[in-house]
């Protein structure tokens, strides 16, 4: 039998889950600086940099990204960051997940699916683009 979580753990993991999608940078980085693991997931297994994609905010993206977030790495739907940048529209986030090197293939549905899916002709055309 596994021993009961502490109810601050778990009081914490939510804190650092609302900072990522409200996008409060600085105090999120100062939570992971702290030692909160940068690729902690929730129970639908969203990462930060998920969440923070989601919510569509680049700065903490970009934040997350710098400090080494797995941008390839899928929810336990199959969904990217990058397929959530796209569904929610946003040509920054979507320029900067690629410009990181997040695969436009990647998880199910990918972010290519995504678009298509969603008939985003603007997405579709941002993921053929070379990344810099």
């Amino acid at each position: 039998m596994s021993e009961p979580v502490d109810p601050g753990v778990i009081e914490l993991a939510a804190r650092v889950f609302d900072l990522a999608r409200s996008g409060r940078t600085e105090e999120l980085v100062a939570y992971l600086d702290a030692g909160v693991p940068l690729e902690l997931t929730n129970d639908r297994g969203d990462t930060l940099l998920i969440l923070a994609a989601y919510h569509a905010h680049p700065g903490t993206v970009a934040a997350l990204l710098a400090r080494g977030a797995d941008h390839g790495r899928a929810n336990d739907r199959g969904q990217t960051a990058l397929a959530a940048a796209v569904f929610r529209r946003s040509e920054p986030l979507v320029r900067t997940l690629l410009d990181a090197g997040a695969d436009p293939d990647a998880g199910g549905p990918s972010a290519r699916e995504t678009a298509a899916f969603f008939e985003l002709p603007e997405m579709s055309a941002l993921l053929e683009r070379p990344a810099r």
